[in-house]
């Protein structure tokens, strides 16, 4: 059984999706685990074909202990997580030019514009099945010739236990971790002028957050300060395989998970978007993978729309930073002539881990956070 984070200490095996003798594929799905955060999909970590199924559905099985077995043609190892690896990407023939994902007014779900982009399918020619001919996941599988997979399950939880399990992590963090906290305050009223020229002319479904913004220059400031992305394991720091930034996403009803954009810092802002739409809807309505569950080298957490200043985050172990953002806000601020003028300014803060890094470098990657949300442009 894999963990899905910190606060994790069992699952509950939901279905296979497998049987044995079947034939998988890294990545490949292969059952659904019910966490106190909801159902996820969890991967197969190597080529193989499945041996036994070891746990039955409705089987509650603590973290670590092993739930199937797979012949990979050498000796006998367990189904879990797959690390994660940056996705491949394919290059464009010589010659060849990309085209438009959709036209303006295309309907299209999060998750059927991403997959189209991966897999560079024009969503024109494409024939939607959804609410009012919404092109979908669905639609992209057909036009991709892969079999009719199972509906997702829905993401239920307790939103008690799961405050529970939320509890007990951050206790551990807060007695285990010495956090030390930095906090600025960035004017991004020229920030917000161009997201407004960005947009303009887009359908609603297609216009750029500042979320994605944020996100973006995060990932980039992190790849000046890596001591601030990885894990603190056994008395030491470890760098993570890539700048995985995991999303602090509320659900409906009460309760929080964190699923990570993998490698951040190669998207466009653009992609960033269609990414986040996408991780957000499937965080509340189901089809997490494990590996986006696991995978988080530091975590971001936004209050913007809750309309508060600031917010002093609590590090997600065995990560070694959080980083927050409070509301975009207008406020007297000094110009660089010395007049007083009105500016949207945000406030930016980091909550790190001493043991890996200290004030020094928080305050450069703070700087260089702000310097990114300042040149919305390059990022």
């Amino acid at each position: 059984m894999p963990s899905f984070g910190a606060d994790m200490e069992a699952g509950t095996l939901v279905q296979w999706q497998v049987k044995p003798g079947d034939r998988v594929a890294r990545g490949d799905i292969v059952a659904v685990i019910e966490t106190q955060k909801g159902a996820i999909d969890m991967e197969v970590f190597s080529d193989g074909t499945i041996g036994e199924l070891l746990v039955q559905p409705g089987d509650q099985v603590p973290v670590g202990a092993p739930i199937a077995t797979i012949d990979d043609g050498g000796p006998e190892t367990v189904a879990a997580t797959p690390p994660v690896e940056k996705p491949e990407t394919v290059p464009a023939a010589a010659g060849e030019s990309f085209r438009p994902l959709a036209e303006p007014h295309l309907r299209a779900s999060p998750r059927a514009r991403l997959l189209a982009r991966e897999h560079r399918l024009d969503l024109t020619t494409l024939t939607g099945s959804g609410p009012d001919g919404a092109i979908v996941e669905a639609d992209i599988e057909r036009a991709l010739g892969r079999p009719e997979t199972a509906p997702k399950t829905s993401t239920t939880f307790n939103a008690a236990t799961m405050r529970q399990a939320i509890a007990a992590a951050m206790s551990r963090s807060k007695r285990e971790i010495p956090h030390y906290y930095l906090a600025t305050t960035v004017d991004i009223t020229a920030t917000l002028d161009w997201l407004r020229n960005r947009n303009d002319g887009r359908p609603p479904e297609e216009r750029l957050l500042l979320g994605a913004l944020l996100v973006k220059a995060t990932a980039l400031a992190l790849s000046q300060t890596p001591a601030l992305n990885g894990y603190y394991i056994d008395g030491r720091f470890e760098p993570g395989p890539g700048i995985h930034i995991g999303m602090a996403i509320n659900l409906r009803g009460g309760g929080l998970v964190v699923p990570a954009l993998l490698d951040a810092d190669g998207s466009s802002v653009d992609e960033l978007m269609l990414r986040l739409k996408d991780i957000t809807e499937r965080a509340r309505h189901g089809g997490l993978r494990s590996s986006e569950m696991s995978a988080a080298t530091v975590t971001l957490t936004s209050l913007g729309d809750r309309g508060v200043d600031s917010v002093q985050g609590v590090i997600f172990p065995p990560q070694v930073a959080i980083v927050g953002f409070g509301t975009p806000a207008p406020r007297p601020w000094v110009l660089e002539d010395g007049s007083i003028g009105a500016r949207t300014v945000i406030q930016l803060s980091l909550a790190a881990d001493h043991r890996a890094s200290d004030g020094h470098l928080g305050a450069r990657f703070l700087r260089e956070l702000s310097r990114q949300l300042q040149q919305p442009e390059s990022l």
